[in-house]
């Protein structure tokens, strides 16, 4: 008798390591495996094991140099802090080692907040989304504004860093996508949320996303990250408990405060906002970058439902 493994990955870290969980057996299984295949129980036929190698092998396309070319490094190994785990809850007030500088105003405090905001001064606990310009000012970027629940499953890790290697990437990916303005990083802030959950989740689905502000202490940038969107709506904002889909799906972008300087990434509140890691406004699937001290709209067209928008 033997079990067969299925293959549902989630990203656990900067390792991007693989969750095999167990999802049929002839013999019961009730336990989950990290690391390699494993196959549970004896006597397996030759055609067996040749199946459920081919199985394996279809677990991830992607090398590991691959997944790190979008996400930057994140998780306790780098030092990161991490977010309660509370439904519409958000991180302590986070005191800037570098001033950001968000359309002519200088915010010293930001908030990491559970449902996909980074907030300025004050937190957010909002779980439907509003589009921007918001009638009340907030000052906010977002990757994914939306019902996240990570009582339910995910992580939310945060660090401010002035690690050589980070900064080099980040300043190489800018100077490219912005050769104008040659630009070398001096300090990043980068907040990650990890395979997070929606409220009222009856399914596994989770969403991966990241959020980074950085500057040279002259210009300022946020690059905002989309590895895998499973889901777009929390059933608190009429979306689908079983599938996270419907109602007031999620919102991207930022919002400076002043009805003047914002911009609602393509997508955001319908149901396009799904392919979020297809489009682009810098040519790599999956990453929006802005300059938030001189907003410049970038020219894109929006999503479709399709899989086939390539910005």
């Amino acid at each position: 008798m033997f079990s067969i493994f299925c293959f549902d990955k989630e990203r656990n870290t900067t390792s991007e390591s693989q969750h095999l969980r167990c999802f049929s057996s002839f013999s019961g299984c009730s336990s989950s495996l990290h690391g390699n295949p494993v196959i549970l129980g004896s006597r397996m036929s030759p055609s067996s094991i040749f199946f459920l190698l081919i199985l394996g092998s279809m677990v991830d396309t992607k090398t590991s140099s691959e997944k790190g070319s979008l996400l930057y490094p994140y998780g306790p190994d780098q030092g990161d802090e991490t977010n309660p785990k509370l439904d519409d809850g958000t991180s302590e007030a986070i005191t800037l080692s570098i001033p950001f500088t968000f359309y002519g105003k200088t915010h010293q405090t930001a908030f990491v907040n559970n449902n996909g905001v980074i907030s300025f001064d004050k937190p957010v606990r909002q779980y439907t989304p509003d589009p921007f310009p918001l009638a009340d000012g907030r000052p906010f970027v977002t990757p994914f504004w939306a019902d996240v629940d990570n009582v339910e499953g995910g992580d939310i890790f945060y660090r401010q860093s002035t690690d050589p290697a980070l900064l080099g990437d980040i300043s190489q990916h800018i100077t490219q996508y912005f050769p104008e303005s040659p630009f070398t990083a001096t300090w990043a802030f980068v907040a990650t949320w990890d395979h997070v959950a929606y409220w009222g989740s009856k399914s596994d689905k989770g969403n991966t996303f990241q959020a980074v502000l950085t500057t040279d202490s002259k210009m300022f940038y946020i690059i905002l990250n989309y590895w895998d969107i499973q889901w777009t709506t929390g059933a608190a904002s009429d979306g689908d408990a079983e599938t996270g889909l419907g109602g007031t799906p999620a919102h991207a972008g930022f919002n400076s405060g002043d009805d003047t300087n914002f911009y609602n990434i393509p997508g955001s509140q319908t149901d396009a906002i799904i392919n979020i890691t297809t489009t682009s406004n810098v040519k790599v699937p999956g990453r929006w970058v802005f300059r938030v001290d001189d907003f410049q709209a970038p020219d894109v067209d929006p999503p479709q439902l399709d899989n086939s928008c390539w910005l």
